[in-house]
């Protein structure tokens, strides 16, 4: 109770503060009205002196009264965003309902991680190369539902030749959560902002760099309205947006409370182990998009590694994997 009132008394001095900075503006104003002001208005000739050097220093002086009550009023600003933000979220994952999975608020995990000496604490290099697995895993068992609702039947939207892995969603979870870690306690507009920024930003430089390195596409939105280059739609982008909002106030906070479940030993371990085959799936894929883009030109094995390549992926293997991947000229 006496935390409250403590509370309460520094809100209201906050009040008293800003109540009484605005009736000093108004003073000041009234003042240099009636002699800065009204001296420059009898002025002939010249500009004496001694008031210029008066009308210089009312000058300074306000406009560092302005840039103090703009610091002010941007701390202000994003308090009552924050205040509100964070109200909301505990607000709502309070509110159980039996159809859907409750996450719980990032201010409820901010101070569970800060209790214990957690292993993925905040966003450091442990929760970010979880999220990058887990995101690359979910991104496909959602894509392969959408498949399914949309054509009925089930297609490969792999991204990596050993497992429902797809590196196009765990770079953008991933860099969706450091983007929008800090805004996870703000409002959700901002989330929206960042996730059409940053869905965007990542779905542009993945297709050009599987362009570059492979010459291959694996989707082309050249007949949808407001494209760039056929790599990125108004559209899409806008659904990165929504899916800011969904991810840092939904998602981030349900996958946090669950790798808190971790042991710290374990966790490491864990994290190390999937970060190293993620790493080594990368590398074969790789070799064996680029091996296969070979082939379909007619070029023959010049290493090892590309023999390797063709005995394990064959091209009947990697059409099953990339079945949306199209290398333009091959036809």
């Amino acid at each position: 109770m006496a935390q409250e009132n403590n509370t309460a008394r520094e809100q209201t001095a906050l009040e008293k503060l800003s109540q009484d900075a605005l009736n000093q503006a108004r003073r000041e104003r009234k003042m240099i009205q009636d002699t800065c002001i009204a001296e420059l208005a009898q002025c002939d000739t010249e500009i004496p002196d001694a008031l210029e050097k008066q009308v210089q220093a009312e000058i300074a002086s306000l406009q560092q009264a302005k840039e103090n009550l703009s610091s002010a009023h941007k701390i202000a600003s994003s308090t009552v965003d924050e205040l509100s933000a964070r109200a909301a979220d505990v607000a709502k994952s309070l509110n159980r309902k039996w159809y859907r999975i409750n996450p719980p608020s990032n201010t409820a995990i901010d101070v569970q991680e800060e209790e214990k000496s957690f292993f993925a604490r905040g966003m450091n290099g442990y929760k970010i190369a979880l999220i990058v697995f887990i995101g690359s895993f979910a991104g496909v068992m959602l894509e392969l539902l959408w498949c399914f609702a949309r054509h009925g039947y089930l297609e490969s939207r792999s991204g990596l030749v050993w497992g429902p892995f797809n590196m196009l969603y765990g770079v953008g979870a991933a860099s969706l959560s450091i983007i929008l870690y800090r805004f996870r306690n703000r409002g959700k507009w901002l989330s929206f902002l960042g996730g059409f920024v940053v869905g965007s930003v990542v779905e542009y430089v993945c297709s050009w760099l599987q362009e570059v390195l492979f010459g291959s596409r694996s989707w082309d939105y050249s007949r949808v309205p407001f494209n760039i280059n056929g790599r990125i739609c108004l559209l899409y982008s806008l659904f990165w947006g929504a899916l800011g909002i969904l991810w840092i106030k939904d998602i981030y906070p349900l996958m946090a409370k669950w790798i808190l479940k971790l042991p710290n030993r374990a966790g490491k371990i864990l994290t190390w182990v999937l970060s190293i085959f993620l790493a080594v799936n990368c590398l074969v894929s790789a070799a064996a998009v680029y091996r296969w883009s070979e082939r379909l030109h007619d070029e023959p094995p010049k290493t090892w590694i590309g023999s390797v390549m063709d005995a394990r992926f064959p091209n009947e293997r990697m059409e099953r994997i990339y079945a949306n991947m199209n290398f333009g000229d091959s036809e």
